[in-house]
C-alpha cells in the first residue's frame, strides 16, 4: 500500500467514526440543553436530573440507529476486504 492509500483508509475510518457517533452525541446534546433550559426556567438546580433523561434518550437513539450503524460498518468492512483482496 502506498501512503496515499493508507491516508485514504484512515480518512474513511475517521469519517465512519463520525457517522457512527453523531446520532447519539447530537441527541445527548439536545436533551442536555433542553434539561438545562428547564432547570434555568424553574430554578431547580438538581445535578442528577440531567443524567436519567439523557441516558434514556441516548439508549433509544442507539436502538433506532443500530441498523444504520451496522450497515455503515458492514459497508466499510466490505470496502477494506476488497482492498485487501486486490493487493
Amino acid at each position: 500500500m502506498s501512503g496515499a492509500e493508507v491516508l485514504d483508509v484512515g480518512r474513511d475510518a475517521i469519517w465512519l467514526t463520525i457517522q457512527l457517533c453523531a446520532p447519539a452525541l447530537i441527541v445527548g446534546l439536545l436533551v442536555g440543553v433542553g434539561i438545562g433550559l428547564l432547570q434555568a426556567l424553574t430554578q431547580v438546580q438538581e445535578a442528577t436530573l440531567v443524567f436519567a433523561p439523557k441516558i434514556v434518550a441516548v439508549f433509544v437513539t442507539l436502538l433506532v440507529f443500530l441498523p444504520l450503524m451496522g450497515a455503515l460498518m458492514n459497508g466499510f468492512m466490505r470496502h477494506i476486504a476488497a482492498r485487501i483482496a486486490a493487493m
